[in-house]
């Protein structure tokens, strides 16, 4: 029995709310890895969010690519997707068209409005990757095969 997700299970997995982890290769240092809020969806690909001059905006604009592991912990039915690939765009991010959906995605309207509203001047920048290679296990599929 494979462990594996399919297509349509990993991208509704990326798709729905998890803290992701993002790795991201640095010339002369260990890859940075920190937690990052991330979006998905099949057709746009998988973007961050981060600020220009922040240790990921530099990574990031440097390494020009990077990856992703987004997780569920809970045993016996734990889950991960992990993703990497190149970074295809990035741009200035909009307040209204990236930060607030962003913060909405991860607090809710009401705290997500008050955290855009107390964080004024943004610097941030998206950056949207294109994914080439996954990973992933569900271990969800031997409790529905032994039942």
């Amino acid at each position: 029995m494979s462990l594996a997700m399919t297509r349509t299970e990993r991208e509704a997995f990326l798709a729905a709310v998890h803290v992701g982890v993002i790795g991201i290769e640095r010339a002369g240092a260990a890859p940075l890895a920190v937690p990052i809020w991330y979006d998905f969806t099949p057709e746009k690909g998988l973007w961050v969010l981060t600020g220009k001059d922040s240790h990921k905006g530099r990574a990031l604009a440097a390494a020009g690519r990077f990856t992703l592991c987004a997780q569920i912990e809970t045993p016996p039915a734990y889950q991960y997707v992990s993703v990497e690939g190149p970074i295809v765009d990035t741009r200035p991010a909009d307040r209204e068209q990236d930060s607030r959906p962003m913060a909405h995605r991860y607090f809710g309207q009401e705290l997500g409005d008050w955290y855009i509203a107390s964080n004024p001047g943004d610097d941030s920048l998206v950056f949207t990757m294109r994914p080439e290679r996954w990973r992933t296990v569900d271990y969800a599929k031997l409790t529905a095969g032994a039942s």
